[in-house]
C-alpha cells in the first residue's frame, strides 16, 4: 500500500508542478509589456533661414504638450562616419513614445496636433513616419 501511495504522490506532484509552470508561462505572457514609437523624419526646405530651421523645433516642442505623447526626444543627424546603409540627409528627425496604439491614432487627430502640422508644413518638402511596437 505504501508503495501505492508513494506513486499517487508522485504523480500528484507532477501534475501540480506542470500546472504551476503552465500558468507562470501564462502569466509571463500576459505581462509582456508593449511600447509604441512614432519616428519621423524631415527635409526642410533648402532655401529656408538659419533662424527658420532653428525656429522648427518649436514643432517638436508643441509635441511634447499634447495629450497622450510620453517621450518627445528629436535632433539632427550625427556626423557619422558615411557608409553604404547611412541616410542621414534629413535635417531632423523626431522619436515620441506612446503608451498603446489606440493612443497613438488618437493623438494624430488631435486639433492641437493638426495645428502644429498645418503651421509647419511649409517648412519641409519631405517627411517620413515609421510607427513600431517594442516587446519586453
Amino acid at each position: 500500500m505504501k508503495r501505492k501511495d508513494f506513486i499517487l504522490t508522485l504523480g500528484t506532484a507532477g501534475v501540480m508542478s506542470f500546472a504551476a509552470t503552465s500558468l507562470m508561462a501564462r502569466e509571463k505572457k500576459a505581462k509582456t509589456k508593449k511600447v509604441y514609437f512614432h519616428y519621423l523624419l524631415f527635409w526642410l526646405k533648402p532655401d529656408l533661414s538659419a533662424e527658420q530651421v532653428e525656429e522648427f523645433k518649436q514643432f517638436f516642442e508643441g509635441l511634447k504638450k499634447l495629450p497622450y505623447v510620453k517621450n518627445v526626444r528629436y535632433g539632427k543627424p550625427a556626423a557619422s562616419s558615411p557608409r553604404a546603409v547611412l541616410d542621414n540627409s534629413f535635417t531632423y528627425n523626431a522619436s515620441m513614445e506612446f503608451a498603446t496604439l489606440e493612443e497613438l491614432e488618437a493623438y494624430g487627430k488631435l486639433p492641437g496636433h493638426l495645428a502644429l502640422v498645418a503651421k509647419y508644413k511649409p517648412y519641409f518638402e519631405r517627411m517620413m513616419v515609421h510607427d513600431t511596437v517594442y516587446e519586453f
